[in-house]
């Protein structure tokens, strides 16, 4: 027969188990240092990447910049270029208003400077010609890192004319018993100029930087898509004229291949008043290549379809 097992006690079980936690411990402990060892080289190096991608940015934003010269040379051979090119704009185009749209016709150049470090901030300048709303030449909005390091803001004072500030102008309006009332406008969008509440979540500023003055062609030549669909659907309004103008009778046959032809015609018609919207959409998801002479050919290409 065996030996009978030995007993353990319940001091033991204790001692054990005690020690077996501290093992445990300490192991884990050692894993959260050894962690924390690779951690502080993964950040090393992350400082050491956007130190070299710094250089990097700062290296072809001065490339970049005869480019832009040239560029806003050839812009200005174009009439309202940017005022076309801002209502043109699917985001921009819905704070603009008609007032706005005015004293944006007076606008001859937009400029984005960003500071030379990249990282401290960027400044955009918008030129304008003598016009009846302010007495400004160049009216700017810096974004820049204050003393805390938070993003902050400032701007050119505009100097509006007497009777002229868009920013706190009231319209009149009819109320239902015939009489006049005050009521304020909507937001001017040269009230972005003096909001500074918060610079971080400035959306306009962003979306001027990185996507208006990086290829601002793209919105202007949208605009000249939507003029040539004007074209195209008063086209067809005349040949349906034309079309509906033979009043020779037809037999039933007749009349139903006439009615297919009809429905044929307004599916055509449903593909071509979807076209802007499926242009639109493919503006937002290729941005800059929309502006090519790829993009500016598959837009035309679109319309012909119809």
């Amino acid at each position: 027969m065996s030996a009978p097992a030995a007993k353990v006690s319940k001091k033991e079980l204790t001692t054990n188990h005690k020690e077996a936690l501290e093992t445990l411990e300490k192991e884990q402990q050692e894993a959260v240092e050894r962690i924390d060892e690779v951690q502080n080289e993964i950040d090393k190096l992350n400082e050491q990447a956007s130190a070299e991608i710094l250089k990097v940015e700062q290296n072809y934003n001065q490339l970049r910049q005869p480019f832009f010269q040239k560029r806003s040379e050839w812009i200005a051979k174009i009439p309202d270029f940017w005022v076309t090119t801002l209502i043109s704009h699917p985001q921009l185009s819905s704070l603009l208003g008609e007032e706005d749209e005015e004293a944006l016709h007076h606008l001859t150049r937009i400029e984005v400077i960003e500071f030379e470090d990249v990282k401290s901030g960027y400044r955009i300048d918008f030129y304008f010609e003598e016009n009846p709303y302010f007495e400004n030449k160049v009216i700017s909005k810096e974004f820049h890192l204050d003393e805390s390091g938070d993003l902050a803001s400032k701007s050119t004072e505009i100097q509006w004319k007497s009777g002229k500030d868009l920013t706190t102008r009231p319209c009149q309006i009819l109320n239902k018993g015939g009489r006049k009332r005050l009521r304020e406008e909507p937001d001017s969008f040269f009230t972005w100029f003096t909001d500074h509440t918060d610079a971080g979540a400035d959306e306009l500023g962003e979306l001027i930087k990185d996507d208006i003055w990086l290829n601002p062609l793209q919105y202007y030549l949208v605009s000249d898509i939507d003029h040539e669909e004007g074209e195209g659907e008063g086209n067809g309004d005349e040949i349906v004229g034309l079309e509906d103008s033979d009043g020779d009778e037809e037999d039933s046959e007749e009349d139903e291949e006439d009615d297919d032809d009809e429905e044929g015609f307004q599916l055509e018609t449903v593909i071509f008043e979807r076209a802007p919207s499926l242009e639109q959409g493919f503006t937002s998801s290729t941005n800059q290549n929309f502006g090519s002479m790829t993009g500016m050919f598959l837009r035309r290409l679109l319309l012909s379809c119809s």
